[in-house]
């Protein structure tokens, strides 16, 4: 049977694509977390809704995602070996290798961030763990350092999710060098979705207009690197021209590119902004939770479009 989710050569399918997406989502809000405590400082306290946020979302989002690829694997029960048997050779296990660092960072990061209301809750509940949160505040001198490299993680997190799907090397399109950055700034445009939807619920709109500040300069890139992306699939060999045509050439994944991805992921956020003036809450709504949708329909556009043909 052939349709439109089901073809000869499909190796990944949809669970693929939603761990991508949350994936995504984990590393581009832990780096507009970053960015929102470097340049508005109240934003970045504990206490603000864009870190309660950071603190469920970020980590969750991976466990999540990673439940999802284990279970779709052939042999789930046997995913632990690649915790501790790596390969340098193997995009897979240093994937494994980087989500293990990542999430060790994170949640020392989010630890030293949060220590005051860690302590209040160990003193309620389990006060025998005192001796041990109290040294959270030992590393208070390092959290800068320790921001460095979250923020670094992040990044490779992001592109990560890129390159993972370059081990296709049988699929011109999935083998495209534009796709790590790509998936990168998706994957931020989605962060900041979350972020702003979290930031709505202030009362005071300075961390929300911070934000928002961020907004057209990530479409911008993700809209100039699907450019650049295209752009190479049609000035490239045969396998690209190929690959191409099929993507774009009409079609049931042409048309949900250009009515998923760009009409409800790019123009409808735009439009939100400009319809909806008077009620903020409702405006930020339409437009985040549109952002995402479209960053997952980007997610599936991608991968599925780029394994429907072979070099």
């Amino acid at each position: 049977m052939r349709s439109a989710f089901h073809f000869e050569g499909l190796v990944w399918d949809w669970p693929i694509a939603v761990y991508l997406f949350l994936i995504g989502i984990s590393a581009g809000l832990v780096m507009v977390a970053i960015m929102l405590r470097r340049g508005l400082p109240e934003a970045g306290e504990p206490q603000s809704p864009v870190m309660r946020a950071t603190l469920w979302v970020a980590p969750l989002s991976v466990i999540l995602g990673l439940l999802i690829l284990i279970f779709h694997l052939t042999r789930p029960w046997a995913f632990w070996k690649l915790m501790f048997h790596y390969s340098l050779t193997s995009v897979m296990s240093m994937g494994v290798m980087l989500f293990q660092i990542y999430m060790l960072t994170l949640a020392a990061w989010l630890a030293v961030v949060f220590r005051a209301p860690l302590n209040a809750l160990v003193r309620r509940w389990l006060p025998p763990l005192l001796p041990a949160v109290a040294l959270l505040e030992r590393f208070q001198r390092w959290l800068r350092p320790l921001e460095h490299l979250m923020l670094g993680l992040a990044l490779l997190l992001g592109a990560y999710t890129g390159f993972l799907l370059s081990v296709l090397t049988s699929r011109p399109m999935l083998n495209h060098p534009v796709l790590p950055a790509l998936f990168l700034f998706s994957g931020l445009s989605s962060g900041l979705a979350v972020a702003m939807l979290a930031a709505a619920r202030e009362r005071h709109a300075r961390t929300l207009h911070w934000l928002h500040g961020l907004e057209m300069p990530i479409l911008a890139m993700e809209i100039f690197l699907l450019v650049a992306f295209f752009a190479g699939l049609w000035l490239g060999d045969d396998g690209k021209v190929r690959a191409f045509g099929a993507a774009l050439g009409g079609g049931f994944w042409s048309a949900w590119f250009w009515w998923g991805v760009v009409g409800l992921g790019f123009v409808a956020p735009i439009l939100a902004r400009w319809a909806i003036r008077r009620r903020p809450g409702l405006q930020v709504a339409i437009a985040c939770g549109c952002s995402l949708v479209g960053v997952l329909m980007l997610r599936f556009y991608i991968l599925y479009a780029g394994q429907m043909t072979l070099a």
